[in-house]
C-alpha cells in the first residue's frame, strides 16, 4: 500500500482518541463532538461524535501498523518477516481492539466420513473437497477413528492412506458407499467464485471447480488443471514511487515514470483437453491459459474481497486494483500460448505454491461469463447475470450443482466432463440445510442416516449417553463419539469503534438497538479507550462462552490466544531482536509471546508445555482474569472521566450484542457473555442483547454487511478468519486500512 504515512499522523494529532501503548498510564487529548469542540463536562448531554475511518483506526492500529508495514517490506528473509509479523500482532492484541475466541473443531462428532479422506491442510478452500473422500453405510466406531488417524500419521506422504483407508474399513465389516449428505448452515450469497470471500461461498463452490493444483487427503499438493510447473525470472517494466511519499513518479509529459525490474516467476503447463460446462453438462467453452488470466482479471475487477490477497503478491494487481493504472496488461500474469500460463512475482514468496488451494486461482470460462453480461476492465459494472444462480456458472470441477433450493437443499452429481472423473469416489453429494433451532437433530438425524456426519454440541451428549444401537455392547457416547481435532480458523470478537448502524442495513426494524443518542455517544467514547476495551477483553469467560456450543468437558480445547495461531508457522533460521534471539524452528506464537511479556502485558498467548510437551497457542484460555479485568475498568474509568464522561453503575456504558433468538446455543453463549463481563467490569458495562429471529437476520448484523458503516453491534463475538494460503499475512492482511482488510468493516470503519 502506498499510502501517506505522515498525513495520517497529523489526522490523529488534530483529532486524538486514546492510543494504544505499553504502559497503563496512556494520557490522552480529548476528542471533538460531531460541533468540533471538546467533549462537553457532563454525561447527560453527550453529541454524537463522528470521526472519519482514518482517525479512528490509526488512534488504535498505528502501532500494528508500522510495525506490520516493516515486516511485509522484508522480501530476502523470510524468517525475519515473520518474527517481526509476530511483534506487530503482539501490539494489535495489546491494542485490545479484538480478542480471540475459538477455533472451528474441538467438539464432539461422529458419523460415516472416514477420518483424514478429505484435505484437512490449514489454509485455503481445499478441506471441503469430498470427491475423494469415503463414506461408509454404517457409523464408524470410535477406536477404528484412532487407528486410522494413527496410521494417517505414519504414513500421510507416501501417497498410500486412500487405499489402506477403504481395505481397513472393509476389513472391519463396513461397506463403502457413493453418496455423502452433510449440513450446511448458509446459502450463498452470490455464485460466483471469483467475487466472494465468505466462506459460505466458497464452501461449496470448491466443488464445482478446479485449480491448477490441489492439496489431496494426505495434505500433499497434487496437479489438478496444471500438468506441470517451474520456476524462472522475467523482466518487466513497473511504474516508480517516491520513497518518502509513496506516490507514482510523473516525468515532465506527466506520465508515469518507468523502470526495468527482475521478478520471479512460476510457469505452469495447463491440462489440455478440458472444457468447461454449464449446470447440465453441455459445453461452453476450453480451458487454456487465458481463462486463468481472464478469471484474475474478474476477480481485480469484481473486488468482491478477494483482491487483496494478490495485491503486493503479483507484479501490477495492487496498481490495477486501487485504479493508478487501467491496463491489465501491466499485471503479471499472461498467457504465453495457448497451454502455459505465466505468473509474476513482486518477490520471492515460499508460500506461492499454498495459495493454488484458494479461489484466487480460478479459472473464467470468458465466453460463458460475457454471455451472461459479464465485462472486464473500464466496461465492467456489477450487474451481470453470471453467478447470479447455480445454473449461471460454469463449471468445470469434480461436480455440477444440480439443485439448489434457498434453506433446503444443494444437490452435486458427478460432472461427466471431468478431467479426473474415473478417479472420484462420491458420485453424489447432498448438502441438507440446518438452522440450528434443533440441535438435538445433529444428533437423531445422524444416527437415522439422515446426516452421514456432523458434529455434536453439548445438548447431544446426554442423548447418546442414554441410547444404545442393537448389536452393540456399550452406549452411542461411548462407542461413536470422537473428538475432532480444532482447525486454524480464528473466531474473535470485535469491537466497533466507528459505529453507524443501529438496525440492520437492509431491514431498518431488524435488530434495533435501544440506546439513546446519548448512550451512542458515551459507547463510543469508551470503545476508543484501550483500558476499556481490555477490561471486556479479560473479563470475558470465553471457556463457558465456548462451552455452550462444545460442552462442559471440551471447553478449552478448540480456544485460542491469538489471531495468527501459535504453531501456524516457523522460522527457519536464528533471528535476532530487539527482545532476544530467538533459534530456528520456533514458533510464531513464541516470538508473539516473548513480546507480549516484555511489554508486561498478562495475556498468554502461548505454552510450551501444552500439547503434551509440543508447545501450543491452543487448548487453554490465556486472556481470562477477573483481577486485571478490574484493574483495566478502574484506568479506564479514571482517564474516561478526565473528558467528563462519568462511568458509575447508576449510569454504565451500554454495549449492545446481536444473536440468534431462535437458536438456543447462541442464545446460551450471550448470556455466558452478558454475565461475565457485567459481573467483572463490577456493573459499569451493561450489555444488551439484541434478539434477532433467525440466523439469517443475525448474520445480516454480524456477517453480511458490505462496508463498516452497516455493522449493527458493538461486540460481534460471531465471525472470524480462515487461512488463505501458508504466511502470517493471510490473516493480518485482513485488518489493514482503506477497504484493503476484508476484517477491517468489523471495527465499524470502511
Amino acid at each position: 500500500m502506498k499510502k501517506i504515512v505522515s498525513l495520517m499522523l497529523a489526522l490523529v494529532m488534530l483529532l486524538s482518541l486514546f492510543a494504544c501503548g505499553n504502559n497503563a498510564d496512556n494520557n490522552s487529548q480529548a476528542p471533538q463532538n460531531s460541533q468540533g469542540g471538546t467533549a462537553p463536562d457532563g454525561e447527560e448531554n453527550f453529541e454524537p461524535l463522528t470521526y472519519d475511518d482514518e482517525t479512528i483506526y490509526m488512534a488504535s492500529f498505528q502501532e500494528f501498523y508500522d510495525l506490520y508495514q516493516e515486516a511485509l517490506a522484508i522480501t530476502d528473509n523470510q524468517s525475519e518477516r515473520v518474527a517481526k509479523m509476530a511483534v506487530a500482532e503482539a501490539k494489535l492484541l495489546e491494542s485490545g481492539v479484538l480478542f480471540p475466541l475459538n477455533s472451528h473443531g474441538g467438539n464432539y462428532t461422529m458419523g460415516r466420513l472416514a477420518v483424514r479422506s478429505a484435505p484437512t491442510v490449514a489454509w485455503g478452500n481445499d478441506e471441503y473437497r469430498y470427491h475423494n473422500a469415503i463414506v461408509t453405510n454404517e457409523l464408524i466406531k470410535a477406536e477404528d477413528r484412532s487407528a486410522m488417524a494413527a496410521h494417517w500419521a505414519e504414513v500421510a506422504g507416501d501417497g498410500t492412506y486412500e487405499q489402506w483407508a477403504k481395505d481397513y474399513l472393509t476389513s472391519n465389516g463396513y461397506t463403502l458407499k457413493d453418496t455423502f449428505t452433510r449440513i450446511y448452515t448458509s446459502d450463498p450469497n452470490t455464485w460466483d467464485v471469483l467475487n466472494s470471500y465468505y466462506q459460505s461461498d466458497s464452501e461449496p463452490l470448491v466443488n464445482t471447480y478446479d485449480g491448477l493444483m490441489e492439496y489431496d487427503m494426505e495434505n500433499e499438493l497434487q496437479f489438478a488443471l496444471a500438468e506441470s510447473y517451474e520456476t524462472s525470472e522475467t523482466t518487466m517494466e513497473v511504474i516508480v514511487y517516491d520513497d518518502e511519499t509513496g506516490e507514482p513518479k510523473l516525468d515532465e509529459n506527466g506520465d508515469f515514470v518507468m523502470e526495468e525490474k527482475t521478478f520471479p516467476t512460476y510457469v505452469f503447463k495447463i491440462r489440455q483437453g478440458q472444457i468447461f460446462t454449464d449446470s447440465q453438462g453441455r459445453e461452453v467453452g476450453k480451458i487454456t491459459a487465458q481463462s486463468f488470466v481472464d478469471g484474475m482479471q474478474h476477480l481485480l475487477d469484481a473486488k468482491g474481497g478477494l483482491e487483496e490477497l494478490l495485491s503486493g503478491v503479483i507484479v501490477g494487481a495492487e496498481e490495477y486494483i486501487l485504479g493508478t493504472t487501467t491496463d491489465f496488461s501491466t499485471v503479471g500474469v499472461k498467457a504465453v500460448d495457448e497451454y502455459t500460463l505465466e505468473y509474476t512475482l513482486t518477490s520471492p514468496r515460499s508460500y506461492f505454491l499454498t495459495m493454488m488451494a484458494y479461489n484466487i486461482f480460478a479459472p473464467l470460462c470468458t465466453e460463458y461469463y460475457t454471455s451472461l453480461g459479464g465485462k472486464f476492465g473500464a466496461e465492467y459494472t456489477p450487474d451481470y447475470e453470471y453467478g447470479t444462480a447455480f445454473d449461471k456458472i460454469a463449471y468445470c470441477g469434480p461436480y455440477l450443482i444440480t439443485n439448489a433450493t434457498e434453506k433446503n437443499t444443494i444437490v452435486f452429481e458427478a460432472n461427466p466432463s471431468y478431467w479426473n472423473k474415473d478417479n472420484i469416489n462420491l458420485k453424489k453429494i447432498t448438502w441438507l440445510f440446518f438452522d440450528s433451532s434443533e440441535e438435538t437433530r445433529r444428533y437423531t438425524d445422524t444416527v437415522s442416516g439422515v446426516f452421514d456426519s456432523c458434529g455434536q454440541v453439548a445438548e447431544c451428549v446426554e442423548l447418546a449417553k442414554a441410547q444404545t444401537l442393537e448389536g452393540d455392547d456399550a452406549n452411542v457416547f461411548d462407542t461413536y463419539f470422537a473428538v475432532s481435532s480444532p482447525d486454524s480458523t480464528s473466531f474473535i470478537g470485535f469491537f466497533n469503534l466507528n459505529r453507524q448502524g443501529y438496525a440492520n442495513y437492509n431491514d431498518t426494524n431488524a435488530c434495533v438497538s435501544q440506546q439513546t443518542d446519548n448512550d451512542k455517544a458515551r459507547t463510543h467514547l469508551a470503545l476508543n479507550n484501550q483500558h476499556f476495551r481490555l477490561a471486556i477483553a479479560y473479563g470475558m469467560d470465553r471457556a463457558s462462552h465456548n462451552a455452550q456450543t462444545v460442552g462442559e468437558e471440551l471447553k478449552y480445547m478448540s480456544l485460542i490466544n491469538s489471531y495468527v495461531p501459535a504453531t501456524f508457522v516457523t522460522i527457519e533460521e536464528d533471528v535476532t531482536l530487539d527482545i532476544g534471539t530467538f533459534p530456528a524452528g520456533s514458533y510464531y506464537g513464541e516470538i508473539l509471546q516473548a513480546q507480549l511479556t516484555a511489554d508486561g502485558y498478562p495475556i498468554k498467548v502461548y505454552d510450551p508445555d501444552a500439547d503434551d510437551g509440543a508447545g501450543s497457542g491452543a487448548g487453554f484460555d490465556g486472556w481470562y482474569n477477573e483481577e486485571e479485568s478490574k484493574k483495566e475498568m478502574a484506568l479506564a474509568v479514571e482517564e474516561l472521566g478526565a473528558l467528563g464522561l462519568h462511568v458509575t453503575k447508576e449510569n454504565p456504558i451500554q454495549i449492545d450484542v446481536t444473536y440468534a433468538s431462535n437458536m438456543p446455543t447462541y442464545t446460551n453463549r450471550a448470556n455466558v457473555l452478558k454475565q461475565s463481563i457485567e459481573k467483572n467490569t463490577d456493573g459499569l458495562v451493561q450489555v444488551n442483547l439484541i434478539p434477532a429471529v433467525d440466523g439469517k437476520e443475525w448474520q445480516n448484523a454480524v456477517y453480511y454487511f458490505e462496508s463498516g458503516k452497516e455493522a449493527n453491534f458493538d461486540l460481534n463475538d460471531y465471525t472470524g478468519w480462515g487461512p488463505d494460503f501458508g504466511d502470517p499475512s493471510t490473516y493480518l492482511d485482513t485488518l489493514m486500512p482503506y477497504g484493503d482488510g476484508s476484517m477491517s468493516k468489523s471495527f465499524g470503519v470502511w
